[in-house]
C-alpha cells in the first residue's frame, strides 16, 4: 500500500470534512440573501405609504409542520448514529410528508392573501376585510383612519383631506415582499424536499451505517436550517407585516 492510499476510516472522515464545508458554505449562502432581502423590507417599509396585514392563519399550520419535520430528520439521524437502519427510512419518509404540508398550507396561505386583495403585484386600495383587523396601512410611520370608505391621517382632526386619490397611485409593496420572501424560503425547501427523496432511496438501500452516514447528516442540517429560518421569517413577516 503506497503513503497515498487511505483506509476506509479515514475516507469517510474526508469526506465528512468536505460535506460538513459544503453545507456550511451553502447555509452561509442562504442566509446573506435573506439578511438582504428582510433589510430591503425594513428600509421600504419606513417610506410613505405601508400595509400592514395580518399573518394568514395557514402560515401557522405551515410552522408547526416544518417544526415536526425538524423533529422526524433528526431523529432519523439519531437512529443512523446508533446503527438502527430501519428506523431511518420510516422518519425520513415522516420528514417528507410534513415538507410537503408544509408547501401545502404555503399556498393555501397565498390564497389567503389574494382573497383578502393582496397580490404578488398591486395596489393599496385593492386591500379587503376589516380594517384595524385585517389590515392596516400607515404614511410615515403613521397609522390612517378609516372613515366612510376614505382615509385620513390621524393629525387631520375635521377629516378634511382624504388620501384616497394619492393612495391609489401606491403600489401595495409590502404584499411583494411577502410574496418574495416566502417563495424564496420555498424554492430552498424544494431542493431540500428533493434530498430527502434522495436520502430515502439511500436509506433503503442501507446506505446509512454508524459509521456512515455524512450524506444524511448534510441533509438533516440543512433540514434544520430550513426550518429555523422560516421561523424567523414567520416572527419577521408577524411583527412588520
Amino acid at each position: 500500500m503506497s503513503g497515498h492510499d487511505l483506509t476506509p476510516e479515514e475516507e469517510r472522515a474526508r469526506d465528512f470534512r468536505s460535506r460538513r464545508m459544503l453545507t456550511w458554505l451553502i447555509v452561509f449562502a442562504i442566509v446573506m440573501f435573506f439578511a438582504g432581502l428582510t433589510s430591503a423590507y425594513v428600509v421600504s417599509a419606513s417610506g410613505t405609504y405601508w400595509m400592514h396585514v395580518r399573518v394568514p392563519g395557514a402560515f401557522m399550520v405551515s410552522t408547526v409542520a416544518i417544526l415536526l419535520s425538524s423533529l422526524t430528520v433528526q431523529l432519523a439521524l439519531m437512529a443512523a448514529r446508533r446503527g438502527r437502519r430501519p428506523v431511518v427510512a420510516p422518519m425520513l419518509v415522516a420528514t417528507l410528508a410534513l415538507g410537503v404540508v408544509f408547501t401545502v398550507y404555503q399556498f393555501k396561505g397565498w390564497e389567503e392573501l389574494v382573497a383578502k386583495g393582496n397580490h404578488l403585484v398591486g395596489k393599496l386600495l385593492d386591500a379587503k376585510g376589516e380594517y384595524g383587523t385585517d389590515y392596516t396601512i400607515t404614511k410615515g410611520g403613521e397609522e390612517l383612519v378609516l372613515e366612510n370608505g376614505d382615509f385620513y391621517r390621524p393629525s387631520d382632526g375635521p377629516s378634511a383631506r382624504p388620501l384616497n386619490a394619492e393612495m391609489a397611485e401606491h403600489r401595495n409593496t409590502s404584499s411583494s415582499y411577502f410574496y418574495v420572501l416566502t417563495a424564496a424560503h420555498l424554492g430552498h425547501l424544494f431542493f431540500g424536499l428533493v434530498s430527502l427523496v434522495v436520502m430515502i432511496v439511500m436509506a433503503l438501500l442501507g446506505r446509512y451505517t454508524r459509521e456512515a452516514h455524512a450524506g444524511l447528516w448534510a441533509g438533516a442540517v440543512y433540514w434544520h436550517f430550513l426550518g429555523g429560518l422560516w421561523v424567523y421569517l414567520y416572527l419577521f413577516l408577524a411583527v412588520f407585516h
